[in-house]
């Protein structure tokens, strides 16, 4: 595709987004870029687009690597959605939507999560920041955490052993938080999470105080977040059917879409519309795409022999120096695994560094290189 780079919208440690329009049809969309040497997550962000096609997820353009300022570039192509993310459109709405809203919204997010889940992708970061809104409703962005689950002969997917762990830690489920899988259901409680967000215009889990703390709660604790009292009994039920603390007993994406409170909203209320075509630059607004970015190092938390367990590397974690660079407002820290990759081990402990985000008002990014990171049975 022949195009022309526009105005940059948003700018984090490896990539940039910008504005870009087809030299042949005057067509405005999006161009996530990263220098070609530094472009590994981004391509793989780039497989998982091109093989998707589902009006409830952002489409998929093309990718192309051109050569700027004497460097060569990676570019991934995609749709330009200028409404914004859905937490800019519950903010705008003075931190709640109403409940017709959520159901419309909440709808087109299970649509394309039972699309991706049919394909046998995990998405792995459902929230608000990764929902973009457009005058057709809601879309599931930044794919830059989804993986594929190995399929199994005769139909179903096989779990992959010690798979990586990806997300954001407010959004996590038990299973996830506690390191052992991160499969279809762990989408269905970030869903739970993501109607509890618009609902309330905050976190699910509004009195944790760090990350360490809210992952212990998760984990363990046997709680669930807080139902809102306003919402309708049928709204309540369908947040019950999505958190339920055993993974196997939460509702599939399929089995939501049959609920009675996603079958009433078919439509978006004309006085509820909160669509602006006017805003172009909202897309960025809350770093939605630092999926493919590592940020620089300020902390290595590389652990002795001695710790020996998951729940020693998370006390270490918390008593390090490293965590006063942490923000913990109404922005969450959000987990990046290297998908797959190892880490560089040092020790029988493995190794865990915490990378810092250079955006720090926006959003902290954490990569963890040991998915042991993650808190065991033994945590008293």
């Amino acid at each position: 595709m022949d195009w022309t780079r526009g105005h940059t919208i948003g700018r984090g440690s490896f990539a940039t987004v910008s504005v870009a329009t087809s030299r042949w049809s005057d067509d405005i969309f999006a161009v996530k870029s990263t220098e070609l040497s530094q472009s590994e997550f981004l391509q793989r962000e780039q497989k998982i687009l091109s093989s998707l096609s589902c009006s409830h997820i952002v489409t998929y353009k093309g990718y192309d690597i051109t050569r700027e300022n004497n460097k060569l570039m990676y570019n991934l192509l995609m749709e330009y959605v200028p409404g914004g993310t859905l937490t800019d459109a519950v903010h705008r709405r003075g931190g709640r939507l109403d409940e017709s809203v959520i159901g419309y919204y909440t709808r087109q997010i299970v649509e394309g999560l039972d699309y991706l889940h049919s394909s046998g992708i995990v998405h792995c970061d459902i929230k608000g920041r990764n929902i973009l809104i457009g005058e057709s409703g809601a879309k599931i962005a930044d794919l830059g955490s989804a993986k594929w689950l190995n399929p199994v002969a005769g139909g179903g997917v096989r779990k992959v052993a010690a798979a990586p762990i990806s997300g954001t830690p407010m959004f996590m489920s038990p299973e996830v938080a506690r390191g052992e899988e991160q499969g279809f259901p762990a989408d269905i409680w970030a869903v739970g999470c993501t109607v509890i967000e618009m609902t309330t215009g905050g976190s699910p889990w509004p009195n944790a105080t760090d990350p360490v703390s809210v992952l212990y709660r998760i984990a363990f604790s046997g709680e669930l977040p807080e139902f809102p009292d306003f919402l309708s009994d049928q709204a309540k039920d369908f947040l019950s059917k999505c958190l339920m603390r055993d993974p196997k007993q939460r509702w599939t994406a399929e089995e939501l879409l049959k609920h009675p409170f996603l079958g009433e909203f078919n439509s978006l209320p004309k006085q509820s519309q909160d669509f602006d075509s006017n805003s172009p630059t909202s897309i960025l607004d809350q770093n939605l795409w630092n999926s493919t970015e590592e940020s620089e190092i300020v902390g290595d938390l590389v652990q002795t022999s001695s710790w020996n367990s998951p729940a020693q590397r998370i006390r270490g974690l918390s008593s390090s120096s490293i965590s006063s660079n942490w923000t913990w407002d109404d922005d969450w820290i959000t987990v990046r695994s290297n998908n797959g990759e190892e880490g560089n081990s040092v020790s029988d402990c493995g190794s865990v560094t915490a990378l810092i985000s250079d955006e720090m008002e926006l959003e902290d990014s954490v990569r963890i290189e040991d998915s042991a990171y993650f808190l065991d049975s033994n945590v008293k």
